[in-house]
């Protein structure tokens, strides 16, 4: 065997933003649609910063027809004076030299939300062109770069009175699955933005679809919480704001409590969505478990009961924002998804339980109607403590965990393994004799599935309809789900494509993502998509999913002579071989994956759908109808 030397000429230094387009993904998480949006994100992030220090009120993002992203922001500007150490313009430092800026003292910004000082020398480097703009001092500055390199020297081109930056970039082709930006995927970010700076109006114009979005709240998270609970029934009229801080460290906690059964609580910290929580998080779950029961305990509403209402029955129905802003803040990882300063869990703790003791007080029928919902959630939740033990117990002497219509496969290889959830024992049947019985197995749906949207944990633990998919999957549900113990790597529901179908589908996603969410996260969800038409002529044979293809085929078929025509009402219509062809080869089939890109949007879409207000459902299905596809009605 021959020896490799490993020497210092091994050892290879990439200079400047080299190792930003060596290694995208360390920086900005990915160069899939993410990561592209990201890059917005950053150079939008540094416009924040600009509102937080008091000097900016607008910014304005625009989809550019070429294939750019334009920031403008109506801020100080960046410095373009000569850096005193580097001897080049201080806007070169910034947008060629990793964690440079003015975020590393406290004095230029006090809060900052882009902390590592990478952010705009980030897009810079993944950029095949960058144009930069400041309007400074009546004058307008402007210098350009490739791929992080500057192409030009710093010049000025113009007068103005304006003050402000720009940034106009675009995202290079070569590192970039996909460089065409969405409308939707900003806008949802920048809303959120918006409700959590009060008053900074952020405006997104798309030139070439010509739509435009502009948000501005004057109510802040207030605003947030009331339009995250939209479509819900409030126990209360308006959302409670609590507000306090120490030192460097401030807080703003809006919340209401609707008549639903799920908890949703966003967390910040200086404008980053910190989606793992963290000390802020914990402090005002803490707080918010010791005030209601404390306000229980003075009450008596307990009597002689022998259950306490633990922390998840007391959030069940809340939807809350909490907002911290601090000089310093920790993150877990360049991703900062999760705040770790543990002065901030101590400070919220002791100023939101004061807030809520006090509003408790002045509002007795609202702290009544809260601890009355907590207690009724504690005794469902022991309700379904005995249903879930039930479920183990199932799980353990019912042959191996597995339930008796279940066809399942031969591997128990979860990472090759996949289930159909089949509408139908009809359609199940076909797909049982057409499956690849080494990888794929199925389970059919019969009757009316469960509306989880309506029902608390104990009503789906005990539902029928649902326990065989429970048991099938065998990672659990809701507080015990693990995903680790997945059977299946992938989750396939596939039903008739007509309404009942997209119903079933509905009903499915719903249970999904409010009891087994990672699910959903992490993308093991999908949809398949069967043919609605066979057309054939002879032994040609070509399946198609619209009226469009079918007639198409047709002529690709040599014309209407001959032709036959199938329309699939249903999969219980296709036999086995026809399901495998169409349906189950992984070769050929068409599937849709689920994925959730914005959990704000998702949760009000399910409770649009599935929740028991009817006015916003109607109007959403009158809004989108023209966008229907391939449903057969």
């Amino acid at each position: 065997m021959s020896e490799t030397n490993y020497s210092a000429s091994d050892i290879k230094v990439l200079k400047g933003l080299e190792a930003v387009r060596k290694r995208p993904s360390m920086y900005i998480g990915g160069t899939s649609e993410r990561g592209l949006h990201h890059l917005v994100y950053e150079v939008v992030d540094n416009s924040i910063d600009e509102a937080l220090a008091g000097h900016c009120d607008r910014i304005l993002v625009t989809i550019c027809s070429d294939g750019a992203v334009e920031v403008e922001d109506n801020g100080r500007g960046i410095p373009v004076d000569m850096h005193k150490d580097m001897n080049i313009p201080a806007i070169q430092v910034v947008m060629t030299v990793l964690h440079a800026g003015g975020k590393f003292d406290n004095k230029t910004y006090k809060v900052s939300g882009g902390l590592h000082g990478v952010g705009v020398s980030v897009v810079n480097a993944l950029s095949s062109l960058l144009i930069a703009k400041v309007y400074k001092e009546g004058k307008i500055y402007r210098q350009s770069y490739e791929c992080g390199r500057p192409i030009t020297d710093l010049e000025i081109i113009g007068e103005t009175t304006r003050r402000g930056t720009n940034i106009r970039f675009y995202p290079d082709k070569t590192i970039f699955e996909t460089v065409e930006f969405s409308f939707d995927y900003l806008s949802t970010r920048l809303r959120e933005l918006a409700f959590l700076n009060r008053g900074l109006l952020i405006e997104l114009k798309d030139e070439l679809s010509e739509r435009m979005h502009s948000f501005k709240y004057d109510g802040g998270i207030v605003s947030f919480v009331e339009y995250l609970n939209e479509n819900k029934k409030p126990l209360f009229e308006k959302p409670m704001l609590i507000a306090g801080g120490k030192d460097d460290i401030e807080f703003e906690i809006a919340l209401q409590y609707n008549e639903g059964y799920q908890e949703k609580i966003f967390s910040f910290a200086n404008n980053i969505n910190t989606i793992e929580g963290g000390t802020h998080l914990s402090g005002f779950k803490s707080a918010l478990t010791r005030a209601v029961n404390a306000y229980i305990k003075q009450e008596n509403y307990l009597k002689n009961e022998k259950i306490s209402p633990g922390g998840d029955d007391i959030r069940e129905g809340i939807v809350s924002v909490v907002s911290v802003k601090l000089s310093n803040p920790q993150f877990e990882g360049q991703t900062k998804t999760k705040l770790q300063n543990s002065e901030v869990e101590s400070v919220v703790n002791s100023h939101a339980y004061e807030k809520l003791t006090v509003f408790f007080e002045e509002n007795p029928s609202v702290a009544k109607n809260i601890c009355l919902k907590s207690i009724n959630a504690a005794r469902s939740r022991e309700a379904a403590r005995k249903a879930r033990d039930l479920t183990r117990r199932k799980s353990v002497l019912e042959s191996g965990t597995l339930p008796g219509k279940l066809a399942d496969c031969s591997s128990r290889n979860p990472e090759e393994t996949e289930i159909f959830l089949v509408e139908g024992d009809s359609a199940g049947g076909s797909a049982k004799q057409g499956r690849d019985r080494n990888t794929q197995a199925v389970l059919p749906l019969w009757g009316k599935m469960l509306n989880t949207e309506k029902a608390r944990m104990d009503k789906v633990l005990n539902n029928d309809k649902i326990q065989p998919i429970i048991l099938a999957l065998g990672a659990g549900i809701g507080e015990d789900f693990d995903i680790s113990r997945l059977r299946y790597n992938r989750i396939i529901i596939m039903a008739d494509a007509d309404v009942d179908g997209a119903h079933i589908a509905t009903l499915l996603l719903t249970f999904f993502y409010r009891y087994m969410l990672p699910l959903v996260e992490q993308g093991h969800v999908y949809i398949a998509k069967p043919p609605l038409f066979l057309v054939r002529k002879g032994k040609q044979k070509i399946y198609v999913y619209n009226e469009k293809e079918r007639d198409e085929a047709v002529q690709e078929l040599g014309g209407s002579s001959g032709v036959i025509i199938q329309r699939y009402k249903g999969l219980g219509e296709m036999n086995p071989e026809q399901l495998w062809e169409t349906t189950l080869d992984p070769e050929r089939r068409l599937m849709v994956s689920i994925k959730v890109d914005d959990a704000i949007e998702a949760d009000r879409m399910f409770t649009i759908l599935m929740g028991d207000e009817v006015e916003p459902r109607r109007d959403f299905i009158q809004t989108n109808a023209k966008y229907v596809k391939n449903l057969d009605i």
